[in-house]
């Protein structure tokens, strides 16, 4: 069997976005109902030292639709000073969806050994679009949604790994 870059990449940034999609949903309908404001939710930390919800689920669109970007322009930079509000966190993850929806495997499978580099201030590191996307922007992405995840689990809101898990790409 052979696996594309882009079934290992876009196919699996969409089933993930999806689950985040429907988990924020769950979660507006339930922390209001429980005394926690989605004001107050934005800033849960699982432990201080740790970024705050928002930065959970605005890396995800970091690791996935940026990330896709950054191989296309042959730069990632991670985007930086995430202040939104959770109604404009649940836009940019559907505006994500509705982004990674139009890009094609074509493309995707096309970035197969092109260079690029990952920056972050004074640090640049040279990838190949394959390897920064399946060793870095992959990892980060899963973290990033578990993070998203576990704080909600967190606060109480009633989700299980099925919710986590999205919807499966099923043998039709």
């Amino acid at each position: 069997m052979s696996i594309s870059l882009y079934d290992a990449t876009v196919l699996t940034f969409l089933q993930t976005l999806g689950s985040i999609e429907r988990v924020l949903t769950r979660a507006a309908e339930h922390c209001p109902q429980h005394g926690l404001s989605l004001d107050e939710l934005v800033e849960v930390r699982l432990y201080p030292d740790m970024l705050p919800f928002r930065f959970q689920v605005m890396s995800t669109i970091n690791h996935s639709v940026n990330a896709i970007a950054g191989v296309r322009a042959g730069v990632f930079t991670p985007s930086r000073g995430y202040n939104q509000d959770f109604p404009a966190m649940q836009a940019a993850v559907a505006e994500a969806i509705a982004t990674l929806s139009t890009v094609s495997a074509d493309e995707v499978n096309g970035f197969e050994g092109r260079e690029m580099r990952f920056e972050i201030g004074d640090t640049k590191l040279p990838f190949t679009a394959e390897d920064f996307l399946l060793s870095f922007s992959v990892p980060n992405f899963y973290f990033h949604a578990s993070m998203t995840y576990g704080i909600l689990r967190s606060k109480g809101v009633p989700l299980g790994k099925r919710d986590f898990l999205g919807r499966l790409r099923l043998k039709h």
